[in-house]
């Protein structure tokens, strides 16, 4: 799994079963693998680059996951039946009809020696969904005993119960946001949400952001960095400069407020709270605030890996030929199975 943050690669190995009608995972061992300066400056400026460059790039990038799966299951010693991968998104324009998350399926199982399960969201941008997001699935069978599942990650989403059906959609940007004023600082991130815990918010801004047209919209939405480029940086641009700590303050207000909103509408009572922005201890103080929900913040390894969990979980999906996409959540055609698969799985009929 590799999110819009660019923190590097993370990697997980988890064993699935399904018993008494319930899905079952257990942890075996996860790791981040940080990104190269190549690799960062290189998955940054794709969006630009020659459609040359992008295929060497897909390629190129599949072949570097191929070899990080067989480094991790060196270093702990783990064997796997298969590799789910998400691979990185470089562009998402559902309202377009295309994603694109890089990371050649072909080149990877070559280098790896393993059977792939890749590109997850294109069959659903195809039947008129939004490719995003896919978690839910994994939320509702993994993790049923919460109202609700938040991911603070470069965007954040959140995932429900709404009986019958589980809803899920992109809240805000974040750690996206977040990240990029703090690197400005020299900081690879706000450590605590300590940076923007010293300053202001700016409620002349702040205004302009909770007033983005998105934020009204009901329904199954999703926002990439596209939406960031077109909407958020130009209302930030277009006004008085403010000094970063004030932009960091501000943002992570924009961000509280917009996910307690949700949970306010949504009368959510307990949530499930991941991703990198769980760790910002300011920024979940102030969702807090906002709401009477309860948010729960578990243990480490969930926190940081939930995501490339549920990914595996929905290889595992696919390849029982089992739904993996939700219709409710994605606002496609139909529920449906996602996935490219390479290379031989005949050894998992056994």
């Amino acid at each position: 799994m590799s999110g819009t943050s660019l923190d590097g690669v993370d990697v997980l190995c988890a064993d699935f079963s399904y018993e008494n009608d319930t899905w079952q995972y257990h942890i075996l061992a996860t790791k981040t693998y940080p990104y190269s300066e190549m690799w960062l400056a290189r998955l940054q400026h794709l969006p630009n680059e020659s459609a040359v460059n992008f295929a060497k790039t897909h390629a190129f990038y599949g072949r570097y996951l191929g070899q990080l799966v067989q480094t991790f299951l060196k270093e702990t010693g783990l064997q796997a039946d298969f590799v789910a991968s998400h691979g990185h998104t470089i562009f998402h324009q559902p309202s377009n009809g295309f994603t694109s998350q890089i990371g050649d399926g072909a080149a990877l199982s070559a280098v790896c020696g393993l059977p792939v399960v890749c590109d997850f969201r294109s069959m659903d941008v195809a039947l008129g969904g939004q490719g995003a997001p896919l978690v839910p699935v994994g939320d509702a069978l993994l993790f049923a005993q919460y109202d609700a599942c938040l991911n603070l990650g470069g965007f954040s989403n959140i995932s429900f119960k709404n009986n019958p059906l589980r809803l899920a959609f992109d809240v805000s940007p974040c750690n996206l946001i977040l990240n990029k004023i703090a690197q400005d600082l020299g900081f690879a991130y706000d450590n605590k949400g300590m940076l923007a815990q010293s300053a202001q918010a700016n409620q002349a801004l702040l205004t302009q952001l909770n007033a983005l047209p998105f934020y009204a919209q009901s329904g199954a939405k999703s926002l990439g960095i596209e939406w960031l480029n077109q909407h958020f940086w130009p209302i930030v641009e277009a006004g008085e400069t403010l000094a970063e700590m004030e932009l960091l303050a501000t943002f992570t207000q924009h961000i509280a407020v917009q996910i307690a909103k949700v949970l306010n509408e949504k009368a959510i009572k307990d949530v499930l709270v991941t991703g990198g922005g769980a760790l910002n201890e300011y920024l979940v103080q102030q969702i807090q605030e906002k709401t009477a929900a309860r948010l729960i913040v578990p243990e480490i390894e969930l926190v940081q890996f939930k995501e490339a969990l549920i990914f595996a979980f929905l290889g595992v999906l696919r390849i029982n030929n089992q739904h993996n996409v939700l219709q409710a959540v994605t606002g496609s055609k139909h529920n449906h199975i996602g996935g490219a698969i390479y290379g031989n799985f005949n050894l998992l009929e056994q």
